[in-house]
């Protein structure tokens, strides 16, 4: 990474500048952040991610955080000599591993991302779905890829019923920043796991985000020559889907990133969690540095 000593004051105040209209454009307008990946393992890129996300504050957007936590949940239960199982790439979350996803998530986890942002100057609170009535859940139906009419029993996955964001935006007008586990509740009370990736989106388009950004462990859409696709429409990965360009594990993530898109969130950010700073240089500077799709 470059030594901000060795940069010139000139070229410091050229980089400062070209961030000014990104700084103008965004103001006052809140961004719905997924952390994930290395950027949430390694702890000099831990450092950058929380820096960036009380730069953004600083300079009068509204960060809101979503965070997942598969690598801890797996290590926590290993420790407990429970074997994760997985049916379609979903864990099987049955009471007690409930249990373990709720402390690792709502308590390990999510009080370090906290401790980190205050620690580089912010001031954050962390929520789950529970708090001020954030996020309502239901059992989700896990249908057979091959046969639809088997229904697969993951236990307590969840989908979203519905999200009241009003405890997000009050804490946002309050000047600290939200950082939310995905954990929702559900009609007699009882905890559900849900898919980071689904939380950020429906919450991004709930709060009708200016942008939505989901840090990976990739560099973005990449075209059939591994080339990085930086901007892309829905219909365009539409396409991508269908001639089998974007497979496997990207297809959730930009299932939720094209809803996001159609629902009103004007830009949708994959991005490589693994470059450091790379949030902050795709939100505020011309170089791009993952995949940006548009609605249009």
């Amino acid at each position: 990474m470059t030594d901000l000593q060795s940069i010139a004051p000139r070229d410091k105040a050229e980089i400062l500048a070209q961030a000014l209209p990104y700084i103008r454009k965004f103001h006052g307008k809140t961004m719905v952040i997924k952390y994930g990946g290395n950027a949430m393992t390694d702890p000099e890129l831990q450092a950058d991610f929380a820096e960036d996300v009380v730069l953004l504050k600083l300079v009068g957007m509204n960060p809101v955080v979503v965070h997942g936590g598969g690598p801890q949940i797996e290590t926590a239960l290993k420790r407990l000599g429970k074997k994760g199982e997985f049916i379609q790439g979903m864990r099987v979350t049955d009471s007690e591993t409930m249990e373990v996803v709720e402390w690792v998530l709502a308590g390990e986890v999510q009080q370090d991302i906290v401790g980190l942002i205050n620690q580089a100057g912010g001031k954050a609170v962390g929520l789950t779905g529970r708090d001020g009535g954030l996020m309502r859940a239901k059992k989700l139906k896990l249908l057979d890829n091959k046969d639809p009419n088997i229904e697969h029993d993951v236990g307590q996955v969840g989908d979203i019923v519905s999200i009241d964001p009003s405890v997000v935006k009050a804490l946002q007008d309050d000047a600290f920043i939200p950082v939310v586990s995905p954990i929702g509740f559900g009609e007699e009370n009882e905890s559900y796991n849900i898919n980071a990736d689904v939380v950020a989106s429906k919450l991004a388009t709930v709060l009708k985000a200016e942008k939505l950004v989901l840090l990976t462990n990739i560099p973005g859409v990449l075209d059939k020559q591994g080339q990085l696709l930086t901007e892309l429409t829905s219909r365009e990965i539409d396409g991508l889907i269908e001639d089998g360009t974007i497979s496997g594990g990207m297809l959730p993530k930009l299932a939720g990133a094209i809803d996001a898109a159609k629902s009103g969130v004007n830009a949708v950010h994959i991005v490589d969690g693994r470059v450091p700073h790379s949030m902050l240089l795709e939100i505020l500077t011309d170089q791009a540095y993952g995949t940006m799709i548009r609605s249009y």
